[in-house]
């Protein structure tokens, strides 16, 4: 009989543990790597509850958040995986099924290399610092983006859709650089886009438990009251008069300011035992930067502004004095607010205040952080509406274009570097001469297999031998590849073959985390299964 508050274990060693750790990671890899490219195929998701009908995508963390397996060791792999895509798509927005094909080759190789007398933890730490010089390598390869590149970025991203990746460009062409892009599901079977005003603030959720959109990780509210102060809110009697009015008349309340531990635990307890739809996000910045942040936020949703430092009293708000939006996404970073409709007058007069006072600034920092506010009040937020002519058709176009959106917005903010994974493989012959170490040579292998993964799983998901494609005269210098798609030799750049630099670069950090991590296991702890 098992004592009251143990729970058995089951341990596994050595190379048996390791085998099932790369049995399970085989299994996503198998599942997610057919995807990757222009020709990768497409993956037919069941409904966990059956009744949600079947998900038709190539978005590789789509696929990857679907895989739990039986076994316990295997799945641990599984989830360790799942973390470095999920890593990926958090930072980069793209790149899950490149970080994927990484991981499984960086731990397959060096199981089979790391043998006999090797000091594995120094290949694990050379692996690690030579990551850390090829990062540096790859991003002085990086591009701007301008003009056509950007819609390179948008079709390739967009699984070569043309007409998707036009329709993503046009809106961030519409909404400027500083705008803000949105994907959502249309009512219809038409994929659109539009313009509307709004604000980004640069925090998210004070607490994981106000998320409702768990394939996102967001805390999503429409039709939504705003409060905005920079008092700290210990509890709920301190705004009693507004949470009375909200809970009676069934609305939902986002509050943008500091909120205690107790009063966060307190909200996030009545959203998840009691369904109300409250949401908090900490005030963003520090000192008088905040003061005059928090003073826009107010001004674009229409709220009065709360401060300590004016000597506003808390208590006395009420519900007159809330802001409005149409729409709030909170993610863990970083909150959208869509306010609709065109941009206050309000707010026009305020950035034109900002212009004056910019001309006057000297001081480069103070011109950086009123151009930030400028953007925040006049800049556009696209929202594209996807649309289909089944719900099947609807989701598989909805990740594509959620997809590329992240792919451009991760260009803009790094540039771009030759795609197909041709970015990576050229860094490999430098780590193919062998070295007086052992453990250094037995490193570059490593890395050497796992830089040139990329790329020859999408030549072999468009049916092609990678290594002899790339043995030919016409690849005359870095920037020269194979266009998979088009299947001919030229620049990637002027083909249009491009990838985020983000992208890429945050792929390959995650897998080594994880990889690594994995290769320098030696005992596994699962819960005993009966």
């Amino acid at each position: 009989m098992q004592e009251q508050g143990y729970i058995a274990k089951d341990l596994n060693f050595g190379e048996e543990g390791r085998q099932k750790l790369i049995s399970g990671i085989t299994a996503i890899s198998k599942a997610v790597k057919s995807t990757l490219g222009p020709r990768g195929k497409t993956v037919i998701i069941e409904s966990v509850n059956h009744l949600g009908g079947l998900t038709v995508t190539k978005d590789g963390v789509t696929v990857a958040k679907s895989i739990d397996l039986y076994d316990p060791v295997e799945n641990i792999a599984v989830r360790m995986v799942k973390e470095a895509a999920n890593k990926t798509a958090s930072i980069a927005g793209d790149g899950t099924t490149t970080a994927i094909v990484l991981t499984e080759t960086l731990v397959c190789a060096g199981i089979e290399h790391m043998v006999g007398d090797v000091n594995a933890t120094e290949v694990i730490r050379l692996i690690r610092e030579k990551v850390d010089v090829i990062i540096k390598r790859l991003s002085k390869q990086s591009r701007k983006v301008t003009g056509k590149r950007l819609l390179d970025v948008a079709t390739i991203s967009a699984n070569n859709d043309k007409s998707l990746g036009k329709l993503i460009t046009d809106t961030y062409n519409e909404v400027g650089l500083d705008g803000i892009v949105t994907v959502e599901r249309s009512q219809t079977a038409d994929t659109y886009a539009e313009i509307t005003s709004g604000i980004k603030v640069d925090r998210g959720y004070s607490s994981p438990l106000f998320i409702n959109n768990h394939k996102k990780d967001e805390c999503i509210l429409e039709d939504v009251k705003i409060l905005v102060c920079d008092a700290e809110i210990n509890n709920i009697m301190q705004i009693e008069t507004v949470l009375k009015d909200i809970i009676q008349n069934g609305e939902k309340l986002l509050i943008i300011g500091t909120c205690s531990g107790n009063m966060v635990n307190t909200l996030a307890a009545n959203v998840v035992k009691n369904g109300l739809k409250f949401c908090n996000v900490p005030p963003p910045n520090f000192g008088y930067k905040q003061h005059e942040l928090m003073q826009d936020i107010a001004l674009a949703v229409g709220a009065t502004y709360f401060s300590e430092k004016t000597g506003d009293d808390l208590s006395l708000i009420l519900p007159k004095d809330l802001g409005s939006a149409a729409k709030v996404v909170a993610g863990k970073d970083s909150t959208v607010i869509l306010t609709g409709g065109e941009v206050s007058s309000e707010c026009q007069t305020r950035v034109e205040e900002l212009r004056e006072q910019q001309v006057r600034t000297k001081n480069k920092g103070e011109r950086d952080f009123i151009n930030t506010r400028i953007a925040s009040l006049a800049g556009g937020i696209g929202c594209i509406y996807v649309g289909g002519d089944s719900d099947i058709e609807q989701k598989e176009k909805f990740d594509r274009v959620d997809d590329s959106v992240c792919a451009v917005r991760s260009a803009l903010q790094e540039g771009i570097i030759p795609g197909g994974g041709l970015a990576l493989w050229r860094l490999a012959p430098d780590l193919e001469q062998e070295c007086d170490h052992i453990e250094e040579d037995i490193a570059n292998r490593i890395l050497s297999a796992t830089l040139k993964s990329p790329l020859l799983q999408i030549m072999e998901n468009a049916g092609l031998n990678g290594e002899s494609i790339m043995d030919q005269p016409d690849l005359i210098d870095d920037t020269h590849g194979f266009d998979v798609k088009n299947e001919k030799y030229g620049d990637m750049f002027k083909m249009g073959v491009i990838d985020p630099l983000k992208v890429t670069k945050n792929a390959l950090i995650n897998a080594v985390s994880v990889a690594t991590t994995i290769l320098s296991t030696n005992a596994i702890v699962t819960h005993a299964r009966a």
